[in-house]
């Protein structure tokens, strides 16, 4: 996938019941994404043994704008009023399922800070919509996974299979550099 996050829910013009939408128009979003950088947050899905160690990595299949099918990490936009902790809740629910019980840190810090630039060169990073930056984050989650939204699947792979060179080369955007320095966060780089 060549940008950060997925597209915004349909009817992402609704409101909330407070009657202000945290939600922009395709136009309002493509105006903004023309104007000023976007915050995202991106999560690592893994899971862990009985002591903390990460023993799998979940990395979602999804289609991309023009139709390819690609390897990504969960991700998506902060709204207006939300906190980290809540975006990621939500977007490792959208995209993994309700089932999926992400145990979200207790200090929402990210392992990284990555800055995606529509001209490639700039960073390790490329969105060709937008300038962007996302808070990285690996997030241990223990239930069951039923892909939602646009993902395809989630395929669960060890620490030394998701590093590979394989397994980067079919990520878009920078995200096989995003998830081997997710795996080094946690000591688990194969």
């Amino acid at each position: 996938m060549a940008s950060v996050g997925t597209p915004d829910p349909p009817g992402s013009g609704s409101q909330p019941e407070d009657g202000a939408s945290a939600w922009l128009s395709d136009a309002d979003l493509a105006h903004i994404r023309r104007r000023i950088p976007v915050l995202y947050v991106e999560a690592v899905p893994v899971r862990t043994d009985g002591v903390g160690v990460v023993t799998e990595v979940g990395i979602l299949l999804r289609a991309n704008p023009v139709g390819e099918i690609t390897r990504t990490l969960v991700s998506g936009r902060v709204m207006y009023g939300e906190t980290l902790r809540d975006a990621l809740f939500r977007h490792l629910e959208k995209d993994l399922g309700p089932m999926a019980f992400p145990l979200l840190p207790a200090s929402p810090v990210p392992f990284s800070v990555a800055e995606y630039f529509p001209i490639p060169g700039l960073s390790a990073y490329v969105d060709d919509r937008q300038h962007a930056v996302s808070l990285a984050y690996v997030v241990p989650v223990t239930g069951t996974i039923e892909p939602r939204q646009d993902a395809l699947e989630v395929t669960w792979m060890t620490p030394a299979e998701a590093s590979s060179a394989s397994v980067h080369a079919e990520m878009e955007g920078g995200r096989g550099t995003l998830l081997r320095a997710a795996l080094a966060s946690v000591g688990v780089l194969g």
